[in-house]
């Protein structure tokens, strides 16, 4: 009876060694699955221009430049306007005015005034630049103010005084995304410009 045992226990250790080595093999089934990432550089791309006033770009409507011929009382169209690229991250948008005519404008509608009026802000501790409202997006045309306009009591003294003056625009764009508002945005990233 004891052999009987014996060769029964020897069976049944065989019978677990096989159905451990089938079924063990079962268990060590796998299945791999990866991820691949890609990444892009965003970018924030502007320009700058205005309507062409004195047909100095043949066959085109904007240009960067152009020439006035002052007369008191007379306006003139100078629309400087940021155009957001169409690829171009959301950003924060700032503007450097430089205006070597203030003292013979209209004072009835500055380029100070048009500004506010078209979402300018002058940014705290700066005396000449000037953040928007609100992000620019892809596609966004954004006018800094529409013109400008000699007081009609300017006389000859004063309009030769700015007879070489200028009105400077400087376009600035700072990526949107990490900042919450343009004062963050200035702060955080306007020593990357000579302002």
């Amino acid at each position: 009876m004891k052999t009987k045992k014996k060769a029964l226990l020897t069976v049944l250790c065989a019978a677990a060694l096989v159905f451990g080595s089938v079924f063990g093999t079962y268990a060590y089934l796998t299945d791999t699955k990866s991820v691949e990432n890609t990444f892009t550089v965003g970018n924030v791309t502007i320009t700058l221009d205005e309507q062409d006033v004195d047909n100095s770009t043949t066959g085109k409507d904007r240009d960067t430049a152009n020439e006035y011929h002052l007369l008191p009382g007379k306006s003139y169209v100078k629309d400087p306007t940021i155009h957001v690229d169409a690829k171009s991250e959301g950003c924060w948008l700032f503007v450097k005015v430089e205006n070597g005519i203030a003292g013979i404008e209209d004072s009835n509608n500055t380029i100070a005034s048009q500004m506010s009026t078209n979402g300018w802000t002058l940014v705290s501790g700066q005396t000449n630049i000037y953040a928007y409202r609100s992000i620019a997006n892809a596609n966004d045309n954004i006018v800094v103010f529409n013109g400008f306009k000699v007081k009609g009591d300017a006389n000859e003294a004063a309009l030769t005084a700015v007879k070489d003056a200028t009105i400077k625009v400087t376009a600035y764009a700072i990526q949107a995304e990490g900042f919450t508002t343009a004062a963050d945005a200035w702060t955080g990233a306007s020593s990357a410009f000579t302002a």
